[in-house]
């Protein structure tokens, strides 16, 4: 496995591998590996001859109050962990490799990103946007991976792919939970053991609506109620927003006719978590 940390070396590994005719998969992350990430990378591998995972907590994402600094990072358990699912790259660049001193271009999907997580991140997602275009013109992928818990990312990096013509393939991988239902996050080492059980009210909150919708009830005021209720019911939460958006667009639907995603963002103690599932009448 090669750890690269210099944008040229890394471009030069590609090259050559396309030069040969393999099909490179790419999975980006922030580090501090679980293994969700880890089934992001098995899934590369089936797609691909070659693997790369990029490390890289990226800093034009974060907001000013966000926890940037504070950011779980552990990088030689990292490499350990791709090592034994023998991925052939890591590129591991630092911020000033990224983003030199005179660096002045972002790109910004603007629609997609104007509600859910983008009304309260304000300018994360143009962080997103910027640092995945600059990943895929370095790692020059045929395939890249994106796990389905960060719904509206996904569909940003979906629309960005489709608008700017790249040639790359943008999968999304079911979002991985633990055993008790908990979406996996490298943010879930913020939750405290009492605050765990807490921590599991956003995923049962979502089956909640599921078997309220499946009973009859359309009207997303009512469920959002409902669901930050259930919510509120459980010490350390606080909800953030609960919204039901058409899988596509994200835009808020008045009635459930069809498959919407719900997504919701809550506050566990200082934890800031975020879950979503497809849900239809």
């Amino acid at each position: 496995m090669e750890i690269i940390k210099e944008i040229s070396e890394m471009k030069k590994i590609s090259n050559f591998w396309k030069s040969k005719g393999y099909k490179i998969s790419f999975v980006p992350t922030m580090g501090f590996l679980h293994a969700a990430h880890l089934a992001l990378v098995k899934k590369a591998r089936e797609l691909g001859n070659k693997v790369v995972v990029s490390i890289f907590v990226n800093p034009l994402q974060f907001g000013p109050t966000e926890d940037f600094k504070e950011y779980p990072r552990d990088l030689e358990r990292d490499l350990k962990l791709l090592r034994e699912e023998k991925v052939d790259a890591v590129f591991v660049p630092t911020v000033e490799e990224m983003y030199p001193p005179d660096f002045q271009t972002y790109v910004e999907v603007t629609k997609l990103t104007q509600g859910l997580c983008g009304a309260y991140r304000i300018g994360h997602f143009k962080g997103v946007a910027t640092v995945v275009l600059k990943l895929f013109n370095i790692v020059k992928p045929d395939i890249a991976i994106f796990g389905e818990k960060d719904y509206q990312q996904l569909q940003v990096i979906k629309q960005m792919v489709k608008d700017l013509n790249l040639d790359i393939e943008i999968i999304g991988y079911p979002t991985v939970r633990e055993k008790d239902g908990l979406a996996m996050s490298s943010r879930n080492i913020y939750i405290s053991k009492e605050e765990r059980n807490s921590a599991l009210s956003l995923y049962k909150s979502l089956l909640m609506a599921q078997k309220l919708v499946k009973e009859g009830i359309k009207d997303p005021r009512i469920l959002k109620k409902e669901m930050e209720n259930f919510i509120h019911t459980h010490p350390f939460t606080k909800v953030q927003y609960i919204e039901f958006v058409d899988p596509e667009t994200l835009e808020p639907v008045e009635v459930i006719q069809k498959p919407v995603i719900c997504a919701l963002a809550v506050y566990v103690g200082k934890a800031r978590l975020i879950d979503n599932m497809l849900i239809s009448p």
